[in-house]
């Protein structure tokens, strides 16, 4: 599968929480199909992300096309709104 979001069902931050879930609804509404890996069900799959991502503070929600970056919440934002949703996620 292409896309993976990488997400976490254990956080006590609304922003992490409002975020993750609006990238599921926009995804869902473009019909873009994704999977959700959960970074809570152990800290490899954290590790894996940051390292991937190249930021060892980076938080969920974080995308990818396979083992690509696409980016964080702030950088799929902008493509929504910049109507580049494609590209962000090299699907294009």
């Amino acid at each position: 599968m292409g896309i993976k979001l990488y997400y976490t069902t254990v956080t006590a931050s609304r922003t992490v929480k409002s975020q993750q879930a609006e990238v599921m609804r926009i995804l869902e509404s473009k019909s873009i199909q994704y999977e959700l890996v959960d970074i809570s069900v152990g800290g490899e799959l954290r590790d894996e992300m940051r390292s991937k991502a190249g930021n060892p503070s980076a938080v969920p929600p974080q995308l990818f096309n396979e083992d690509q970056y696409c980016g964080d919440y702030e950088m799929f934002s902008e493509a929504v709104e910049a109507d580049t949703l494609d590209q962000f996620l090299k699907l294009a």
